[in-house]
């Protein structure tokens, strides 16, 4: 079968020939059906996220429960399932508690080696990789959803979606008639602005150097649009709203960023960052301004607890309350991934999304 494979920064990526071991106990064999491109697989190639290689990317997906190891009772063959990146343990006090995504009991996911590349091992990237035809995951990592719902549109709700979306409603905890920026109209950026509408904010401020970000931006809910290149972001957010928002989200990975967001949050406002900035970079942030009670804090994953919050997602696109149709910007074919992956740096896109039956 089929697979996009990693080897270095110094090469394209390859569209390689794959074999996959069965699942073992506690495991669950995927026929990938739909696979969303996302920054953290950019980050690789890049090498702004060092991974062992050669390594299967993707994971962003959703496909059909294949087959099952020994053990197995969260789903069945046939089941219709979103891929989940986190493989947490279960058993610890975090996940006990449902926060699954502080959980560091778990298996780290480059000891993973399902698959074998020309006769040798290769490495599985985020507990996933969904570039491939089939993979094989945890139990935990398959998440039983409405066959009703679209693959291409349950793919998303994997990282993006739940990314963004998560980290306004159950990170920040965003309450009704509050005010929101938003840095970054990617899909995490617009998953976030569909999450504050969702969350009953009332200004809903979005951010992004591209002007044709702006029609998206709105459709997706935000009520104010600002171009950083042809206004300080910081100083129009703050007269926006007379003060500064409740709540400002980084969706970008930039030190830069990081800092703005802060920047923009009035007394007792909160700064939530969930960009991967990169490794042995920090940010600076004025000590006098926590005596005004503001905040920064991470967000992985959206807080997520992925075997309740994937299917509620889904409820609320059956809803029509979460907008996932408007964040495909094309369906591709695996054999085009590195065209994908050179329009993704662009910023132009939302999603690219790989099809498996095309």
């Amino acid at each position: 079968m089929k697979a996009a494979v990693f080897y270095s920064t110094d090469r394209a990526v390859a569209i390689e020939e794959v074999e996959l071991r069965d699942p073992g106990p506690g495991e669950v064999r995927v026929a990938i059906k739909a696979a969303g491109l996302c920054h953290s697989d950019l980050s690789v190639i890049d090498g702004t996220i060092p991974y062992p290689t050669p390594v299967v990317l993707g994971h962003e997906g959703a496909g059909i429960v294949d087959a099952v190891g020994v053990g197995v009772r969260a789903v069945k063959e046939g089941d219709a399932v979103i891929i989940s990146t986190l493989s947490h343990c279960g058993r610890c006090s975090k996940c006990d508690e449902g926060h699954p995504t502080e959980c560091r009991n778990a298996p780290s996911p480059k000891d993973a080696k399902p698959f074998t590349v020309r006769g040798k091992p290769a490495f599985q990237f985020a507990n996933a990789s969904v570039f491939v035809e089939y993979t094989v995951v945890r139990e935990q990592g398959a998440i039983a959803i409405d066959p009703r719902v679209p693959f291409d549109r349950a793919a998303l709700i994997g990282c993006g979606v739940m990314t963004g979306f998560g980290a306004v409603t159950r990170t920040a905890r965003v309450e009704p008639g509050e005010t929101v920026a938003v840095i970054g109209c990617g899909g995490v950026g617009l998953a976030a602005i569909n999450g504050a509408v969702v969350a009953g904010a009332t200004k809903i401020i979005a951010i992004d150097m591209s002007p044709a970000k702006e029609a998206l931006a709105r459709t997706f809910g935000a009520t104010d649009f600002i171009n950083p290149a042809e206004a300080d972001a910081v100083k129009a957010v703050r007269q926006l709203t007379s003060g500064g928002v409740h709540h400002a989200f980084e969706c970008i990975g930039m030190t830069k960023t990081a800092e703005q967001a802060f920047a923009m949050i009035r007394r007792g406002g909160v700064a939530t960052v969930m960009g991967m900035i990169p490794p042995g970079q920090n940010i600076s942030i004025p000590g006098v301004a926590f005596l005004q009670e503001r905040r920064i804090q991470g967000s992985f994953m959206g807080s997520n607890r992925f075997p309740v919050d994937m299917p509620r997602l889904v409820d609320f696109y059956m809803q029509g309350r979460l907008k996932l149709d408007e964040l495909i910007s094309q369906r591709i074919r695996l054999d085009q991934v590195n065209d994908a992956f050179a329009e993704l740096k662009t910023g132009a896109l939302a999603r690219s999304v790989i099809m498996f039956d095309q």
